[in-house]
């Protein structure tokens, strides 16, 4: 299918889940080329429905086959909705009208430029929200899609250094193995390791699947002869990214390797890191000045350093075709000024605000590895607060796989707060590990910690607990993140009537 015959300036494109991370991202993207975009979702709200109206893309809070014509030139819908229930869907199958799932439609797109993937079980979201401001700093003319909000991209999941961009970088999933639909010359490979697995039953399928993706780069692309090596930006220091480069260099695919981090050898070998006044200061051996952070935790000087990884590749390819300086002084000082700058992306270790003198933040961490390495993050960079943590687990099959790993992961906060697993519509529960069980392990672990099945149902818990110079931190990909914004919000009304 060819993405320039369908999707064009003129064109009518509707997206069945539009309200999807994704989906509403690449109606963003869709619209800025001059395609006429609808859409149509489910009613619930999500911070989505702000954007698609700044953006003017008019939805519907239903399905209804009625609103697929034949004058469409294609259909866009999220992996959550399919062909074969969704009546949307199938009425442009019977029309004719193409389909393409979101995928494989950023996929088509991948196609029109130099373009990069950003993958890994952890740190892709920030890697590519970070590469993004570094690209507007350097004022290189690309495009970057991240799979949340963004703060620095003005709220939105999208940015466009420049109107007719040459590059595009993408957040790509490993889930169902999304990211197979890309057509990458550059990878930016964060970590491996076993996750999703309702998919990937064991650690060697997930492994093999990223395997396979990086494989992709010595394909031939409009962009890259077969004769010219696709570039492969992996983290040094973590043991999965690393088989996985292991592995595909024993294949001998024509592939370039650039690692990264800690144990690094090169450019992007982080030499020293230091924490002072709520700021991450770090060194790489290829820059002669360090760089600063106003984000916690080492995972973020590793995401900061992959990113500036991929920027210098897409530099080096720019100045290549303008017979310039990868890296200029003005150029390197706009990108270091912005990377300082940077104040994250949504639910990723997100201020949410501070009353009374709690810090309010939430995070979408719902692995193991990343509960653990966000609060060790925030211990660090916050010595003087006490740390108070609700976490929702997601997926009863993660839930069980990783159960050890999680009861282990809280060691860094001073009080646990947990609650019932959040049901994943792709499974369903057959009996077993439930919230309590996570509870009862991390009971034996932990000095502090609660069991509160409804996050709601612990705004009293958490009024009486917290207090000034406290941080309460939600982390996990379920809805406790509204315990945050309640306590907050009462705590906000009160105040008010304080005067």
């Amino acid at each position: 299918m060819d993405f320039i015959k369908i999707f064009h300036a003129g064109a009518k494109v509707h997206c069945v889940g539009i309200k999807g991370t994704g989906v509403s991202a690449f109606a963003e993207i869709l619209r800025s080329a001059g395609v006429s975009v609808t859409g149509s979702d489910i009613g619930d709200t999500f911070y989505t429905d702000a954007i698609l109206k700044e953006i003017g893309v008019p939805y519907l809070e239903n399905f209804d086959a009625r609103r697929i014509t034949p004058n469409l030139n294609a259909v866009v819908y999220s992996a959550a909705y399919s062909p074969d229930v969704n009546p949307e869907l199938m009425e442009a199958k019977r029309l004719g009208v193409p389909i393409l799932k979101y995928t494989d439609a950023l996929g088509e797109y991948s196609k029109l430029f130099d373009s990069s993937g950003i993958a890994g079980v952890h740190g892709k979201t920030t890697t590519a929200a970070m590469s993004g401001v570094l690209l507007r700093g350097a004022g290189l003319p690309a495009q970057i899609l991240v799979g949340s909000a963004v703060s620095d991209f003005g709220g939105r999941s999208t940015l466009s250094v420049v109107n007719n961009p040459a590059y595009f970088v993408a957040e790509t999933c490993e889930y169902r193995k999304h990211f197979l639909s890309f057509h990458p010359n550059r990878i930016v490979l964060t970590s491996v390791e076993s996750d999703h697995q309702d998919f990937f039953p064991t650690y060697m399928d997930i492994r093999d699947a990223f395997v396979e993706y990086v494989g992709k780069l010595s394909e031939t692309t409009p962009y890259r002869e077969t004769a010219s090596p696709g570039e492969l930006i992996y983290c040094a220091d973590d043991d999965g990214a690393s088989e996985v480069a292991e592995i595909v260099r024993k294949s001998g695919k024509k592939i370039k390797f650039t690692p990264y981090g800690f144990s690094a050898q090169g450019d992007f070998h982080i030499k020293a890191h230091k924490i002072e006044n709520e700021r991450q200061i770090f060194s790489l051996e290829g820059f002669a000045e360090p760089f600063s952070l106003r984000i916690a935790g080492k995972h973020s000087v590793l995401d900061a350093t992959a990113a500036l990884a991929l920027v210098s590749s897409i530099a080096k390819a720019e100045s290549a075709a303008v017979n310039g300086k990868v890296w200029d002084a003005g150029r390197l000082a706009r990108a270091r000024a912005a990377l300082e700058d940077f104040h994250g992306s949504k639910r990723r270790t997100e201020i949410i605000g501070e009353v009374d003198g709690v810090l309010f933040m939430d995070d979408y961490g719902h692995h193991p590895t990343a509960i653990k390495t966000t609060l060790e993050g925030l211990r660090a960079f916050y010595p003087n607060r006490r740390l108070v943590a609700s976490f929702m687990s997601h997926t009863y099959t993660r839930t069980a796989a990783l159960l050890e790993q999680f009861a282990e992961s809280f060691a860094s906060a001073d009080v646990v707060i947990l609650h019932k697993i959040y049901a994943s519509a792709r499974e369903r529960y057959t009996g077993g590990v439930t919230g309590k069980t996570l509870f009862e392990r991390v009971k034996a672990l932990h000095p502090v910690v609660y069991y509160v099945e409804k996050p709601l149902d612990a705004v009293p818990l958490l009024e009486e607990i917290l207090h000034p110079g406290d941080l309460f931190l939600t982390i996990g990909a379920g809805d406790n993140w509204k315990l945050g914004q309640a306590v907050m919000e009462k705590a906000l009304a009160a105040e008010k009537r304080r005067g």
